[in-house]
């Protein structure tokens, strides 16, 4: 048998997700039949999978052994290959300045696009490191949860990455991001001259085999509407190269990316979505794109409301293409 005390980072979630999360490779199915049979308890009476955990809680299984893994806390943070360039941090949560070249996280398993590296080599596992060496996080201690991060970044695109302390901050920035309330801002150098702030509207498919999209004007069989925002702020003539503010309404793999080559501005170093040799010469074989500001709009209530009104941005000097545009003041324009 298996008791588990429910702390504050469990509770607020439901008992069967709870279970998935604290057991390795146990089959739904079985999942299901142990609650029914009583031999998954909560505070020692009957439990149904729905139920919503407390703090105080008491959880008990009655299930076979193998399905606990090998424990908790062995993973050894005593030295990490990234140090993290902290944009803000709080008790509850963490920004990041993400640099391009560096894996957010290795991706699930199973998954036919996970990243081929060592999870040390990720920023999950620096950020991670780096509240467990402080004293802030120790998996051993937690049940259900580990700090995690609530939005991604591709490797090659730099920017502010969201992470979560605990459980709490987790599930209030995850529903703000689905209800939009969290705003986030792109700066990228694009081919060509673009001339007035336009809203860019197309359909956006996924080929999960290839981890590559494809947009065009007209729906297609498992397409998904996107809509983005792009402003032109600044223009390099010699190498005919625009500096485009980008705001997205719809959030979809390689949005910019493959939008912007879709209607025929390709982003300076782009190689999915469009040729980049002459690009390489100038020294860009990747993306010339960063997520350079983020805003929250939490409700009144939420604690985490004392992060509203303000707009935190990344230190525009490791925006290497930013030196095309030596005429754009970065710290005036994310005030305005």
């Amino acid at each position: 048998m298996k008791r588990f005390d429910i702390n504050e980072n469990d509770a607020g979630q439901r008992l069967d997700k709870f279970i998935t999360k604290v057991t390795v490779g146990m089959p739904k199915s079985l999942l299901y039949k142990c609650i029914r049979q009583k031999r998954i308890k909560v505070n020692r009476g009957r439990a149904h999978e729905g139920d919503i955990l407390s703090p105080g809680d008491v959880v008990e299984m009655y299930i076979p052994d193998e399905f606990f893994g090998a424990g908790k806390g062995e993973a050894d943070y005593s030295r990490t290959k990234i140090v993290p360039a902290i944009v803000y941090e709080d008790a509850d949560i963490l920004l990041c300045d993400k640099r391009p070249g560096i894996l957010v996280h290795l991706g699930d398993e199973g998954d036919p696009n996970r990243a081929e590296a060592a999870e040390r080599e990720t920023l999950l596992y620096a950020l991670t490191a780096l509240l467990a060496n402080r004293g802030e996080y120790d998996p051993a201690a937690e049940n259900s949860f580990a700090p995690a991060l609530c939005n991604r970044i591709d490797r090659n695109t730099g920017g502010i990455v969201i992470f979560a302390k605990n459980a709490k901050t987790l599930r209030a920035v995850n529903e703000a991001i689905r209800e939009d309330r969290v705003t986030k801002r792109y700066l990228c150098a694009a081919h060509g001259r673009l001339g007035e702030a336009a809203t860019l509207r197309a359909w956006h498919r996924k080929n999960h085999r290839t981890n590559t999209v494809e947009v065009t004007h007209d729906p297609l069989p498992g397409s998904k509407e996107i809509v983005t925002k792009v402003r032109p702020l600044a223009y390099n003539r010699e190498h005919d190269l625009t500096l485009c503010e980008v705001t997205l309404v719809t959030g979809r793999t390689h949005q910019i990316r493959a939008h912007l080559a879709a209607v025929g501005h390709p982003l300076l170093g782009e190689g999915k979505y469009a040729k980049n040799a002459a690009d390489r010469k100038l020294g860009y074989d990747a993306q010339a794109l960063y997520s350079c500001a983020v805003s929250f709009a939490f409700p009144p209530e939420d604690p985490l409301s004392r992060l509203n009104g303000r707009v935190f941005t990344v230190d525009p000097a490791g925006i290497r293409f930013l030196a095309f545009f030596p005429d754009f003041d970065f710290r005036r324009h994310f005030r305005e």
